[in-house]
């Protein structure tokens, strides 16, 4: 059976073939979407049905797409596992020692989600990217009220706050005055905060600092207009699809309608691709690493994973240790003792992590009451420990 191995550049493809003695002569395509089409035409009039490339930045994304759709096998290989040997590296032997690896079996496949899970990876990971721009315009909206010498910030919770952006359109539109400027607070923060609020909107406001201050608004509202149209394409594709997993999604401690979208279009909603939710704790990189040297533990650490997936499950347990009554929050708390809050929070992470793998794996809703169950070698292993632990105790008593 004949294989090939590809090795992609940004303007060029190097394709190897293997036909499961040696590697035949190396072909060069170009990037562009025709040269793409008849390297796969080339492939198929060979016999090769398996393709294995690099996950080379983006570059190799556009030659899965049509190789895809021209029914190839693929297969996405980390660099890292597939490094070649110091000073006998160059392209066309890439691309032979990765035809060579995968005609011998010595590949393991990186996830790649379907189509309709790249779809909605698009929203969702948009909709992150301009969150945080978000969270830029608003620091400069805030640095120059600041520079006007406005306060309110002072004395809110929020810049993005219906009070705040009430004062910043105001004094876009010439407004300057405290007296008027006053009117836009929310009672509340008045009653709590009393006469340093009038006070705190008595500033000096220049000509520059009000161009620049309408320019940010400007931009946040941009923002937040096409954040709520990749949050309205989210949705939309979660209802029409997986409204069974966004139903499940919701019924774990601090996950919201928002995080179970995100959470389906990282994971793909499918936990068949992961053998347990060990395996799965590993890919979302919340898992310690394994770093023993002499019987001694260098580090724990947690490992490289999905950023997008476990930045979301670090925000989304500290919801989930601030609801009252959640068996998160009363591990959280025993958890804070002995350790650091934040070693704590990435613990709690990883512990949702499991809770998600098993809710999307069994088809369950989320069950506060179910007790937990250990493997017997993981109980024994606690309870030599302890032994182990008292043995130390008590000879230092002796």
């Amino acid at each position: 059976m004949r294989v090939s191995g590809l090795d992609v550049h940004k303007d060029t493809i190097f394709c190897a073939v293997h036909n499961g003695k040696k590697p035949e002569a190396v072909k060069e395509f170009l990037t562009l979407t025709s040269s793409i089409r008849e390297m796969g035409t080339y492939l198929k009039g060979v016999g090769v049905e398996t393709v294995a490339m690099e996950s080379t930045g983006i570059y190799w994304i556009p030659v899965w797409n049509i190789l895809e759709t021209m029914g190839f096998k693929l297969m996405l290989i980390n660099p890292y596992l597939i490094k070649q040997m110091p000073g006998r590296k160059s392209d066309v032997k890439d691309a032979q020692w990765i035809a060579m690896l995968l005609q011998k079996q010595l590949l393991r496949g990186s996830l790649v989600p379907g189509a309709r899970i790249r779809e909605l990876r698009t929203y969702s990971r948009k909709y992150v990217k301009l969150q945080q721009r978000m969270t830029t315009a608003l620091q400069a909206i805030e640095r120059t009220l600041e520079l006007c010498n406005i306060r309110i910030t002072s004395f809110v919770t929020k810049i993005e706050s219906k009070s705040v952006l009430s004062v910043v359109k105001r004094i876009i539109q010439g407004e300057t005055s405290p007296d008027h400027l006053v009117e836009c607070i929310f009672g509340s923060i008045i009653n709590k905060h009393g006469p340093k609020i009038k006070q705190s909107l008595e500033g000096f406001i220049c000509e520059h600092q009000r161009f620049a201050l309408e320019l940010n608004y400007a931009e946040y509202e941009f923002l937040l207009g096409q954040s709520q149209r990749c949050e309205e394409m989210m949705y939309k594709l979660c209802t029409e699809h997986y409204s069974r997993e966004l139903e499940l999604l919701q019924t774990i401690p601090g996950i919201k309608l928002l995080a179970a979208m995100l959470i389906i279009a990282e994971t793909g909603a499918d936990m068949k691709a992961f053998e347990n939710s060990g395996k799965f704790s590993g890919w979302t990189g919340l898992r310690p690493r394994n770093d023993e040297s002499a019987g001694k533990y260098k580090s724990t650490a947690i490992t490289k994973g999905n950023r997008y997936l476990c930045a979301l499950l670090v925000q989304v347990a500290w919801g989930a240790v601030r609801t009252k009554g959640s068996s998160f929050q009363e591990k959280f708390a025993r958890l804070a003792i002995r350790k650091s809050r934040k070693k704590a929070l990435i613990a709690m992470a990883r512990k949702l992590g499991v809770v998600v793998w098993n809710i999307l794996y069994h088809d369950q809703p989320y069950n506060p009451q179910l007790v937990a169950t250990y493997e017997p070698e993981k109980v024994l292993a606690k309870v030599n420990y302890h032994q182990r632990e008292i043995a130390r105790l008590q000879r230092r008593l002796v």
